[in-house]
């Protein structure tokens, strides 16, 4: 069993989907930058460890980073989940946790990284959208793909409704991604992330 930490920002779906999937893992924290943020009353009500360590009040990102570190590094997890994290992180953060840190993201990466990608994909018309679990590296929505999941883009779709799509199929996938951590049946070389004996594509009609 690994132990894991999971940084998020706000509601925590994609956090409350891991908690509540089997998976053999220890959830030693759940951390938010915002105090306010709905899923440390989740956590807390499934007895995880909640902390804040809010990003106001620092000078640089890099300070931040030292902050968070810190805090992180005292549960000793083995993974790092960033569910809804609004923040960018930067090297201070991600070289302790180099190849231990997942994120995901609503797109098929490469396609549409950063912000606004439901109404960004609908603009370019785009017959499938998706969700990517990926490993962060210094670069926004880069990094070893672990698995991808795609929804067709209906034609009365907006913003919403191909968000809410999308959203479930994140809360299948995010699970597999850490169970295959967990089990030790992810290799990384270069870029590439491969995953033995699983497909890391799947194609839902959600």
């Amino acid at each position: 069993m690994i132990r894991a930490a999971i940084l998020i920002s706000g509601r925590g779906s994609n956090m409350q989907a891991l908690l509540d999937a089997q998976l053999d893992v220890e959830w030693a924290l759940v951390l938010s930058n915002v105090a306010s943020a709905g899923g440390l009353e989740i956590a807390r009500a499934r007895g995880v460890p909640t902390e804040v360590v809010s990003h106001h009040g620092f000078a640089t990102r890099e300070a931040f980073d030292t902050a968070l570190l810190a805090r992180v590094q005292a549960y000793a997890p083995d993974l790092v989940v960033l569910a809804g994290f609004m923040r960018v992180l930067t090297p201070v953060f991600l070289m302790p946790f180099a190849h231990r840190l997942l994120n995901i993201h609503p797109s098929l990466l490469p396609a549409f990284p950063g912000l606004n990608t439901h109404a960004r994909a609908l603009h370019a018309g785009v017959k499938l959208h998706g969700a990517t679990v990926h490993f962060v590296t210094e670069a926004v929505d880069h990094g070893p793909i672990v698995i991808q999941a795609a929804v067709p883009v209906l034609p009365d779709d907006d913003s919403a409704r191909l968000a809410a799509r999308v959203l479930r199929v994140e809360h299948q996938i995010y699970p597999r991604a850490v169970a295959w951590f967990a089990a030790g049946r992810i290799q990384i070389g270069g870029e590439i992330a491969r995953v033995a004996g699983d497909s890391q594509w799947l194609c839902f009609d959600a």
